[in-house]
């Protein structure tokens, strides 16, 4: 009996330090998000808006920086960017509990941190995205993207339930430092990755068109075909209206349910395995149903599920609260396995860095500015009110795949396509 298994990228001694770098730094930012939350909400007392500002922050530098950053993954070699990203999150964290000894902590520093670990994060999800396809085989990406979300599934499972067990063990500044850890963990484990990426010659180098003739190619590339601009139409409305509601979230489950922080991180983590079921049946689902059928009812099912949230009563909500969790968990996992892979396999290589950062510009650009929205309509109308209208806003997403060729598309491209036309037999 083999205690290993030895199929696919089992094998593949690169690709299992990717993952593992992944798997420490999801499970430390799982700790981590739950903890700088309620470092602003308990120890500082913010408010409903400040919480929301916090969000925005975090969010603002895909505004900012995504679009260049695109360029520039494509121009330089990527390891080294995950790399500075994941040691730069370290240092900028690992400030947040030396503030807290030395009670000078202040939101100020929350929002400056914020902004730092956003714009860290910008670089490293571009040329994440981008890096996967030029360390595997493209036969490989759904694989890849399923252990990555694998990953991501059981951190968010133990992740919360961990992080609120810190908070009331050691406070919420000292649960922080959990993920600045692992972002340094992460770090170590890229840095033994050995495969060398292509490196651009002289030549080229000398002959780089202007950065906005290369960012051009990338927008005409995202822009110009009909399935991706429904993916990313489908997923900013989503984000915004999502994270409109999501951003009170937290405050909701503290100051309207009377939740404990150990009771939201148990809820967070039976919810999340959802999450961890998707990434397992993601594969098989669109292999049965097809990659644009699945990709349309994971859409669908967003809203309906986010609306369980408002509706909990305040005399029994667990149940209500972890139904949405499971729901949103599969969904969102089903969805992003389904759009990642479609894009990185129909875009060449050249093209990765500015395909992914156009579309995290799109798709992410929409999350601050739903952030703040969610803060303001808080203070407004009420918690409960701008939690309804974030999941009625998510529930009508599903329409730009609907009404697009994406939901008629049956397999993953095989070959990839080098300008913007629009897809052939969509």
């Amino acid at each position: 009996m083999r205690a290993w298994p030895t199929g696919g990228l089992w094998r593949h001694p690169d690709f299992l330090k990717l993952w593992s770098a992944e798997t420490i730094s999801q499970f430390g930012s799982q700790v981590g998000q739950l903890a700088l939350g309620l470092v602003a909400i308990i120890v500082l007392d913010a408010s409903a808006f400040e919480v929301s500002v916090l969000v925005t922050v975090l969010f603002v530098p895909f505004i900012l920086f995504t679009l260049p950053a695109g360029v520039w993954v494509d121009r330089l070699p990527r390891r080294p960017i995950l790399i500075a990203g994941d040691f730069g999150r370290f240092v900028l964290l690992a400030t947040v509990p030396a503030a807290h000894v030395a009670d000078v902590l202040t939101m100020w520093q929350l929002y400056v941190v914020g902004f730092l670990v956003g714009t860290c994060q910008v670089f490293f999800d571009v040329a994440y995205q981008s890096y996967l396809p030029s360390l595997v085989g493209r036969e490989q990406i759904i694989e890849g993207n399923s252990k990555l979300e694998i990953s991501r599934s059981a951190a968010q499972i133990s992740g919360p339930g961990v992080g609120g067990a810190l908070v009331e063990l050691v406070t919420a500044p000292y649960a922080v430092l959990v993920d600045a850890l692992s972002f340094l963990g992460s770090g170590l484990f890229l840095l033994g990755i050995r495969k060398q990426e292509a490196r651009q010659t002289a030549t080229q180098r000398a002959e780089r068109p202007s950065l906005w003739t290369d960012l051009k190619e990338g927008l005409r590339f995202v822009l110009g075909n009909r399935n991706l601009r429904a993916q990313a139409g489908c997923t900013s409305t989503s984000n915004f209206f999502s994270s409109l509601a999501l951003s009170i979230y937290l405050v909701y489950l503290v100051r309207v349910l009377d939740l404990s922080p150990g009771v939201i991180g148990l809820v967070l983590s039976l919810g999340s395995v959802g999450s961890l079921l998707a990434a397992f049946t993601a594969t098989r689902l669109s292999s049965r149903f097809g990659v644009g059928s699945t990709t349309l009812a994971a859409a669908f099912l967003w809203g309906p599920a986010l609306l369980l949230i408002p509706l909990a009563p305040v005399g029994s909500p667990i149940p209500f609260l972890v139904a949405a969790q499971l729901i949103i968990g599969f969904v969102v996992v089903v969805y992003n396995i389904m759009a990642v892979s479609y894009r990185q396999a129909l875009c060449p290589e050249r093209l990765q860095g500015r395909m992914n950062s156009v579309m995290r510009f799109l798709v992410w650009g929409t999350i601050p500015l739903g952030t703040l929205s969610g803060g303001a309509l808080a203070t407004w109308i009420g918690l409960r009110e701008t939690l309804i209208i974030g999941a009625l806003g998510a529930g009508a997403a599903f329409l730009w795949i609907l009404l697009s060729p994406m939901r008629s598309v049956r397999e993953m491209p095989t070959e990839t396509i080098d300008v913007a036309l629009e897809p052939a037999g969509a």
